[in-house]
């Protein structure tokens, strides 16, 4: 008996593997540890790094205007001859480089003995580019004059338009009176100020192309009988002086007694511009206090490209953080959308903004997405309604049934 049992179990076995099963699929875990940053981004202490003698200063990513390095920069100053920064502004903005200015007896000799010039004579024709390059390259003071007359037919009035602008430019006291920079209680600015105004500056292409001239000549002109050879007079700019800096654009020092040594200054290193201002500083300090920050600058911070990522970017994205920061260490904040579909994004480091980037808008593909995926979804209940589980339930019966069957053939099998 034990022999014909024994001889059953295989088909037993074989039987009961074989009856239907419906397998569960494994749900994937979607849920994501959170990220940790294996490195957290240090804010530099910039005033443990730099020691500064000027009284005021200020360094500032061009791009987005973001404050890298503040000694008191919102310090009243006087700025001495930097001033013509905004001269030279207000001219691009207002003029054309081939326009004609013929200088006035004012124009000429409203200015202090011994002050910078180029000795422009009254009734001298001279076009614009001529005299912007004048006052880049060897702070003309009597062309600054000439500039004031062409804009706006007098100095006073030009000085109004310089404050006006300075304004729109998000300066918060700065106060111009005449367009050379000469001392005057009422004519001051600040070191953040100027380097918003050096920032407008320098996003100029022309700006750009005359502030980086090394050497330039005047030809003769309808009163004087040769020619004028400029040469660029700003020690960051001079390779042959020891305050020469291979990265600097261009830039504007001056010096009055009241304002002390006075500087602005823009410098390019590996596609990242910054801007320096150093106010009521010491001759022949200025210039390598400068440089100095730009050192930090470039040595203490990184440029990263967000949009390298993010397909919804259209325009910027580029920000500037301190070494070792990264995307997760950034917070946003974003615009109303406007009439063409995009808005403006504003990122923050610390809660101070690094940068922009122009997005598009995405709500229409969302509740594209959206509607896509609620129509998978009612696809799926209706394919599990019609594939219901009756079948698998009449098949396991028929099947429990046939084991029965064979289970009581078995038994009776044994006891014969």
């Amino acid at each position: 008996m034990k022999k014909r049992l024994t001889r059953f179990l295989p088909f037993l076995l074989a039987f009961t593997i074989a009856l239907p099963g419906r397998t569960i699929p494994m749900r994937e875990n979607q849920t994501k540890e959170p990220q940790t940053n294996e490195t957290q981004a240090n804010e530099a202490t910039a005033n443990d790094t730099l020691s500064l003698a000027a009284e005021t200063a200020v360094l500032i990513d061009a791009a987005s205007g973001e404050i890298l390095y503040d000694k008191d920069a919102d310090k009243k100053m006087y700025p001495a001859s930097i001033t013509k920064l905004m001269t030279i502004l207000l001219a691009l903005e207002n003029g054309k480089l081939t326009d004609e200015i013929t200088f006035s007896h004012d124009a000429v000799y409203n200015i202090e003995p011994g002050s910078a010039h180029i000795a422009i004579l009254e009734g001298e024709t001279l076009t614009l580019e001529q005299v912007l390059r004048a006052i880049i390259l060897r702070s003309a003071n009597e062309a600054s004059n000439g500039v004031a007359e062409y804009v706006d037919g007098s100095v006073e009035a030009f000085a109004k338009h310089m404050t006006e602008r300075a304004k729109e430019l998000g300066c918060t006291n700065t106060n111009f009176v005449n367009a050379n920079g000469l001392f005057d209680e009422n004519h001051y600015t600040t070191a953040h100020d100027m380097a918003l105004i050096m920032k407008a500056a320098i996003d100029n292409e022309s700006f750009r192309t005359i502030s980086n001239t090394v050497s330039y000549t005047i030809p003769a002109t309808n009163v004087s009988g040769g020619e004028r050879v400029l040469t660029n007079n700003f020690p960051l700019m001079s390779s042959s002086n020891a305050a020469y800096y291979q990265y600097c654009l261009g830039g504007r020092e001056g010096y009055t007694e009241a304002s002390g040594s006075t500087l602005v200054c823009v410098a390019e290193k590996d596609d990242v511009t910054l801007i320096a201002v150093v106010l009521q500083g010491a001759s022949g300090v200025t210039t390598t206090e400068a440089v100095s920050l730009f050192n930090y600058g470039f040595d203490n911070f990184q440029m990263l490209s967000l949009g390298d990522n993010d397909f919804n970017m259209v325009s910027g994205g580029n920000v500037y953080v301190p070494v070792g920061a990264t995307a997760d260490s950034l917070t946003t904040e974003d615009g109303e959308e406007q009439e063409n579909g995009q808005y403006s994004r504003q990122y923050f480091f610390g809660g101070t903004p690094v940068g922009t980037a122009t997005m598009a808008a995405t709500h229409e593909d969302n509740s594209s997405f959206s509607t896509e995926s609620n129509q998978n979804i009612e696809a799926a209940r209706e394919y599990s309604a019609d594939r219901n589980n009756l079948p698998y339930i009449l098949f396991g019966g028929a099947g429990l049934i046939l084991f029965l069957l064979l289970l009581w053939r078995i038994i009776k099998v044994a006891k014969s």
